[in-house]
């Protein structure tokens, strides 16, 4: 019997550990990599109706990735690679730091996109007050284009 309750109390024990190792950590890791908060994200049916209103303060768009351009916006490449950052950095220093800035990627999710985090860091560090994220955190396809928002024309 002995034995028996013993074995029982270390299943639940490795269990619980287990647990609290994949589900605990993993959120805690993924949290310390996004350098912005909900505060800082736009989202994309706000993002759409500025657009499409024309009387509405509109953003400076930037693609900082290698997708589609949403309307409006100007394509800085991937921001991952230096020289792409180095033009994003330059076109910022000639605006004022209360400018209405959006960027976006879309490549993938938030979580393993290489371009979303150098961007919104150079663009925050500068002290943009206005600056966004677009809040795209599957892809653009998914949370942009099959939603029928505006994109750039061809």
């Amino acid at each position: 019997m002995k034995k028996i309750l013993l074995g029982l109390l270390l299943s639940i024990s490795v269990i619980s550990f287990s647990k609290a190792q994949t589900g605990i950590n993993t959120q805690q890791s993924l949290d310390k990599r996004d350098t912005w908060t909900q505060k800082d994200l736009i989202e994309p049916s706000a993002l759409a109706a500025i657009i499409a209103n024309p009387k509405a303060k509109q953003a400076m768009v930037y693609n900082i990735g290698v997708v589609e351009n949403i309307k409006g916006a100007k394509n800085f490449g991937a921001a991952s690679e230096k020289e792409n950052l180095e033009k994003f950095k330059k076109t910022l220093a000639g605006l004022p730091k209360t400018s209405f800035v959006v960027v976006y990627c879309g490549c993938c999710p938030f979580n393993k996109c290489p371009n979303i985090r150098p961007a919104f860091n150079t663009m925050k560090s500068m002290g943009f007050v206005n600056g966004k994220l677009l809040n795209l955190p599957t892809n653009l396809k998914q949370n942009w284009i099959d939603k029928g928002y505006p994109l750039a024309s061809k």
